[in-house]
């Protein structure tokens, strides 16, 4: 039997899941869509050949039911939805930090929840989506889960309470890499480089970086040694990199998004 997929409140995240389930496969015809403005909605019709439909059609017509809008209006949203939604329909919450109980607790008795937390290389269909089960979750929705979201990159599943965790290193993990960058661009400058050159250096230099460290299989020490030659440039740069602290500076950077993650389970937006 045909299952029939809705992706709630598409926004940025939400279309490339939408866009990249088509790639994998997925009929548009067996795909829904809901958005906030009526422009956006038709939009997304006209663009992938899906139905635009309103939160409560999603919740009576879909087998599945991905959320993907903001933790803080996730409320709102469940308000609508739950008393259309069948006990026996899978959910999953794309909302950083908030728990599948705060779903349980709001759905009918025995609705699976499945949590995913993943970011926004899925735009390039590089994601890293981690999955986690709700206590009514099987193996079978998991594994529901990581099809739809492998149509967007790669898939981890881990214990709900490393979620939070996840969300610091994975979730917000391209923002760090952005930041960092965005400094060593600044730094070209500094040096004399022009900013579309010292940028094309250091992007393709993170992309050579990232190939090797994933296909090597080699420790990122290692990898690091390798370039780092007595008294040369490198580990020169690696001193002033930590007499600035920028170590101990990136551990108290992800904690600090782990306990934020844990502020918003908690209620506090």
């Amino acid at each position: 039997m045909t299952q029939k997929v809705a992706v709630l409140g598409t926004g940025k995240i939400g279309e490339a899941l939408l866009s990249g389930m088509i790639r994998a496969g997925w009929a548009p015809t067996d795909l829904l869509v809901t958005a906030r403005r009526p422009e956006r909605a038709k939009e997304l019709q006209e663009r992938y050949g899906v139905t635009a439909v309103t939160n409560p059609e999603a919740a009576k017509s879909a087998d599945t039911l991905i959320l993907t809008v903001k933790p803080q209006d996730m409320g709102t949203l469940l308000d609508e939805l739950a008393p259309h939604i069948p006990a026996d329909r899978l959910v999953i919450s794309g909302a950083a930090g908030i728990p599948t109980s705060f779903f349980e607790e709001r759905l009918a008795t025995g609705t699976p929840v499945v949590r995913v937390m993943t970011n926004t290389p899925a735009l390039v269909d590089e994601a890293m989506s981690v999955i986690s089960a709700g206590s009514h979750a099987t193996e079978a929705h998991l594994a529901h889960a990581e099809e739809i979201f492998g149509a967007v990159g790669k898939t981890l599943r881990v214990p709900e309470s490393q979620q939070d965790a996840c969300t610091a290193l994975s979730g917000s993990g391209p923002a760090y890499f952005f930041y960092l960058v965005e400094a060593m661009t600044d730094a070209g400058i500094l040096l004399g480089l022009p900013r579309d050159k010292a940028h094309d250096l250091i992007v393709q230099s993170a992309i050579g970086a990232a190939v090797m460290l994933r296909d090597s299989g080699e420790h990122p020490v290692k990898l690091r040694e390798n370039v780092t030659s007595p008294a040369g440039t490198t580990i020169n740069a690696i001193r002033e990199l930590e007499n600035h602290g920028v170590r101990a500076a990136l551990i108290a950077a992800l904690e600090a998004a782990r306990d934020r993650s844990r502020e918003l389970a908690s209620g506090n937006s």
